[in-house]
């Protein structure tokens, strides 16, 4: 369906029954997040606050908190987007099969983004920054946040829309150092569009303009974070996905969009920061406080009758879930195009998406000998060379041709494909002292740390197994063994000090056969891991920094390549430097149980 508006989104899915109106008073200091949080956990509708305490704009959230409700918001459009991105990955398509094509160009042409000329709904009404439901989603945070704003700018002396950018970049409203109601904070990490315009403004004498939409048709939040070929622009994929073009307008030297609810424009500054954060983010723990560009502020603009939209994130799955899901749908074809040789990848969503990539390449360049991994390590370089995937922490390709059920949908037999093949000697591949994702402290300091590649073909060197030695046992300080699946073993450790206690670990492993558990975790709590995979994929991989946190059974140096014979151990406790998991206030959680047990959903 084609919504003019979010409001005519929230008419839609209330007549539909997948809407939760909350009518009294609600605090936007940390009750509507946990309010948001009970429902998205529940598989619950979309939530709509009436009344945001401090506020007279009403708020929207967990618009996209399903699967099921995300592709009924887009019912109308999906299969379209998908017939032109199948074409932008290969237009010999159309010459293949033209009656499944014909209507893909015509498609795209019909959503380009086009002037508003009178009456635009965001011409409204203006406020401030102060009146705009100012949403705190986590204890610690340094203040109340956009969490999904749409952050449009353009490159100096342009006034050409198609070369803009549009990107979701956490927007800081109040806190900190920042003049109330005068200055926000924007928040953008590595591989981000506005960089590159950044960069050119402050080689200009051009003040660096920028727009912040919120709200508007559904498919405009959803464009601000869609990973586009080149080519394809955000407002031109938002008339695609929304089935209506993007609607824009110019005002005192700003683009503003006609359809969103809520617009703040403003100047970033070229010179001087100011602390932003900290922020519970996607990874399921404080992204901290750092120096971040200022905004400061020109106008706020509002539609009649608007709609605060925003999201809450923490440990996955949270409602950027879905997002996660739809980007994959309409990615898959692209795929061979971007990175010839490799059949699937999957950031994986669980482990905060950049931490753990997943994927399955192919094998053939000598195919009259023994298989090993040869071409996947090329195709895993261009995954780490190349956008969003080079911000891959741990990489983990599998060859195409060993299993014929092998496909990344199930996690847990792609680690046993993979450990049942792996040789630790040979197919682990460092990068030191690189860059990593933005919000990831598990590294040796902000943007820093290491990246792993895990390459594995071939027929298989081991079966696994979940049961150990009968004389097994563990040094003094370690407790508690618990297999996670056949050959991946969680140990619970003492407090993490030094790396001395895991190395110390293996030299004690040594003396027992455990070519059956290749994978071992060292953890803060073995149960918690065990419990559930995605315990073990969370927890694993964001606490552990591959350079300084994997060791093993019987490890060697070779010509600067380092391996291990016996099992591969991975350092996933807590350390001094890591940031704090997000843990939410009791007292908000209770609030949250009282309303909502006032209401039925």
């Amino acid at each position: 369906m084609s919504y003019s508006s979010l409001r005519a989104c929230v008419q839609d899915l209330e007549r539909h029954g997948r809407l939760l109106r909350i009518t009294e008073e609600v605090d936007p200091h940390l009750e509507m997040a946990a309010i948001h949080r009970s429902v998205y956990d529940a598989g619950g509708p979309a939530v709509f606050f009436e009344k945001v305490k401090g506020s007279p704009f009403p708020a929207l959230s967990n618009l996209y908190g399903t699967v099921e409700r995300t592709e009924f918001i887009f019912r109308d459009t999906l299969k379209k987007v998908k017939k032109v991105m199948e074409l932008k990955a290969d237009p010999t398509n159309l010459l293949r099969k033209p009656m499944r094509y014909l209507s893909a160009p015509a498609t795209a042409l019909s959503a380009l983004p086009m002037q508003s000329r009178l009456g635009a709904p965001i011409l409204y009404g203006e406020t401030t920054v102060g009146r705009l439901p100012q949403v705190v989603s986590w204890p610690m945070d340094g203040g109340a946040f956009i969490t999904l704003p749409q952050v449009f700018t353009l490159p100096p002396g342009s006034r050409q829309i198609m070369q803009s950018n549009l990107g979701m970049y956490r927007i800081q409203l109040s806190g900190n150092d920042y003049e109330p109601n005068r200055e926000i904070g924007l928040h953008y990490q590595l591989h981000r569009g506005i960089g590159v315009h950044h960069t050119a403004y402050n080689q200009s004498e051009e003040p660096f303009r920028a727009s912040i939409f919120v709200g508007g048709p559904p498919s405009h939040a959803f464009s601000a974070i869609m990973p586009l070929p080149e080519g394809l622009s955000e407002l031109t994929f938002a008339g695609l996905l929304g089935g209506r073009r993007f609607r824009y307008l110019w005002k005192n030297g700003f683009v503003l969009s006609s359809d969103a609810d809520f617009v703040i424009t403003g100047i970033i500054r070229k010179q001087g920061l100011k602390p932003e954060g900290p922020f519970g983010d996607h990874l399921g723990y404080y992204s901290l406080q750092h120096d971040f560009p200022v905004m400061e502020v020109e106008k706020v603009y509002y539609r009649k009758d608007p709609i605060w939209h925003f999201t809450v994130v923490g440990r996955p799955p949270q409602e950027d879930s879905s997002f996660g899901y739809l980007i994959h749908q309409l990615v898959e074809p692209l795929t061979p195009g971007e990175f010839p040789g490799i059949k699937e990848i999957n950031a994986v969503d669980a482990a905060g998406v950049h931490p753990l990539l997943l994927a399955i390449g192919s094998e053939r360049y000598m195919p009259f000998r023994q298989r090993k991994p040869e071409e996947i390590l090329t195709q895993a370089n261009h995954l780490l060379g190349k956008g969003q995937t080079s911000l891959a922490k741990f990489l983990i390709i599998a060859a195409d041709g060993d299993d014929p059920n092998l496909h990344l949908h199930d996690m847990p037999h792609f680690f046993r494909h993979v450990l049942r093949r792996v040789d630790w000697r040979r197919d682990l591949h460092f990068q030191t002292k690189t860059t990593i994702d933005t919000l990831d402290y598990s590294g040796s300091g902000w943007n820093a740390g290491s990246k792993v590649v895990i390459a594995c073909c071939g027929d298989p060197l081991r079966e696994l197994k979940t049961e150990l030695p009968s004389n097994f046992s563990l040094p003094d300080g370690f407790s508690n063994p618990q297999f996670v699946q056949p050959g991946i073993l969680a140990i619970q450790g003492p407090q993490f000090d030094t790396e001395a206690d895991v190395q110390r670990l293996a030299l004690y492993l040594d003396r027992f056969d455990l070519d059956s558990v290749p994978l071992i975790a060292v953890v803060d709590d073995s149960s918690f891991i065990a419990a559930r995979f995605d315990n073990f994929l969370w927890a694993v991989f964001t606490r552990a920094n591959p350079s300084h946190d994997i060791h093993g059974v019987r490890g060697f140096s070779e010509h600067k390549h380092w391996g291990c014979e016996g099992p591969l151990l991975i350092d996933a406790r807590i350390k001094p430097h890591h940031a704090p998991p997000l843990v939410e206030d009791e007292v908000a959680g209770r609030r949250a149980e009282e309303i909502l047990g006032r209401y039925k959903f």
